[in-house]
């Protein structure tokens, strides 16, 4: 079959200032999914005395949400590597937006679950169709530098929704949720403004055969799917991720560590929520600098194939250490109690400069932020770099789901650690215990990205090859 055919020239997509407008729309919307699911770790109090369960079951609601979105990912996906990705994107925007409505207005327990399970059904079209679209956009030798702002928008949108609904919520747990229910709507009608971005546009290979009106019409089907697996490197890719993200899901409990400090310190549990958020976001910040991983990983990977994968591997096993300081550095707060919320981050901010062991928990974990940052762009450029256009967004869904899994184990069963551990160690030292022990996961996680580092070189070029032979068919 004639997959890429030749016909009347076509405009490239727009303007280069709808171009600009497109990026942006998508990488927000890759930071707003994020939002979505950071803002109920740091409300996992109020809510559930609200509904009157345990802190766990608030837990197991995140920990089921990765899951669904991952499971969801796969088939939003598929249909995008086959179909028009901008309507998926609009449909799956829309559906966060309900769930996340519906957890504004949720009743009881029972709806709340309901609510953010509709919610992690449409954000799993949002990371996994994006993905494909804009690896569509970016040239392989610049692939880890942009998608170190993909990565980015994602991580600043946890950091958001923990802040947001530290800040906004402490009052009222409610209102964060209908505040992001408007930015969904807002958003989607956003999607409607972008142009529809051709597949494989961004491939050196496919370049002249697109200048000329030339059309890349290979899509995935299910005799693809052996092949995929087949290939090693996403083999690696797609494991690591399983405990990676039990190490990462059990981050999400780092701002209830921090509210645990100021309770233990004799401040009331309205202030304790926002001095956890406000120090969750805080030491989180080193993740901005994986931009400086992906540029690494773009220097590297052009003197060595191996580049990308060993930047990974790297940035993984050296911040394990750091993780390990953070957890135990004892911390002292001084916040008025009581204050509103702009006074305590005020006295936060401050306490970085007047309180030493404020300021060596974060740079501590500015350092183990930005090496284990390395990990994210790196991985979405290899997944781009190892495979053909039409097989991407079901490679990041599928790398996504066992993502997924590993998060929901981090999150999950870190809850059920805390709880076991608090006979020995009380509160907030249990939290300690558990979120140190459960960064162990990076060992295994630093390996698989060797491993890839050793098959990642041939199936790139195995992709080269692939693609220069479909362009010579015209």
């Amino acid at each position: 079959m004639a997959l890429i055919r030749s016909g009347p020239a076509r405009a490239w997509g727009g303007s280069a200032g709808h171009r600009f407008y497109s990026v942006v729309v998508f990488v927000l919307l890759a930071s707003l999914d994020n939002v979505a699911i950071g803002l109920v770790p740091p409300l996992y109090g109020p809510i559930s005395d609200a509904f009157d369960v345990p802190q766990r079951l608030l837990g197991l609601v995140t920990a089921v949400s990765f899951l669904a979105s991952a499971v969801a990912a796969v088939g939003w996906a598929y249909v995008g590597d086959r179909a028009n990705r901008k309507p998926l994107l609009m449909v799956g925007t829309l559906i966060w937006a309900l769930g996340t409505g519906g957890s504004a207005v949720a009743a009881n327990y029972p709806a709340f679950l309901a609510a953010q399970l509709v919610a992690a059904v449409g954000l799993g079209a949002v990371g996994s169709v994006g993905f494909s679209v804009v690896t569509d956009l970016i040239s392989p030798r610049r692939r880890g530098l942009v998608m170190s702002f993909w990565g980015l928008s994602q991580g600043v949108g946890t950091l958001a929704g923990t802040l947001v609904g530290g800040l906004l919520g402490a009052a009222d747990w409610r209102r964060p949720f209908l505040a992001l229910t408007v930015v969904g709507l807002v958003a989607t009608a956003a999607y409607l403004f972008t142009y529809d971005i051709r597949r494989g546009q961004s491939e050196p290979e496919l370049a002249d055969a697109l200048a000329t009106g030339a059309e890349y019409d290979y899509r995935i089907s299910r005799a693809d799917l052996p092949r995929i697996l087949g290939r090693r490197t996403n083999r690696w890719l797609i494991l690591q991720g399983l405990t990676a993200q039990a190490a990462f899901g059990s981050l999400v409990w780092l701002p209830v560590l921090f509210a645990e400090r100021a309770e233990d310190q004799g401040y009331s549990a309205a202030t304790a929520v926002v001095v956890g958020s406000v120090f969750a976001t805080l030491f989180q910040l080193g993740g901005v600098l994986s931009i400086v991983g992906g540029l690494v990983g773009d220097a590297l990977q052009r003197r060595t194939p191996r580049g990308r994968a060993m930047v990974a591997a790297v940035g993984i096993l050296a911040a394990l250490p750091f993780y390990l300081v953070l957890f135990f550095v004892p911390v002292r707060i001084d916040v008025p109690d009581g204050a509103g919320a702009g006074t305590v981050v005020r006295a936060v901010l401050a306490s970085v400069v007047t309180e030493p062991t404020v300021g060596l928990s974060l740079l501590t974990a500015v350092v183990a932020l930005a090496l284990t940052s390395a990990n994210s762009p790196n991985w979405f450029a290899l997944i781009a770099d190892v495979n053909p256009p039409e097989h991407r967004g079901t490679v990041y869904s599928l790398g996504n789901l066992v993502n997924g899994v590993g998060r929901a184990a981090g999150n999950g069963l870190v809850g059920v650690a805390f709880h076991a551990l608090r006979a020995a160690f009380p509160p907030p030292l249990n939290y300690a215990v558990g979120l140190a022990a459960f960064q162990l996961f990076f060992v295994p996680t630093g390996i698989m990205y060797w491993l890839a580092s050793r098959t990642s070189p041939k199936d790139i070029a195995a992709v080269h090859d692939l693609l220069h032979d479909r362009a010579e068919r015209l």
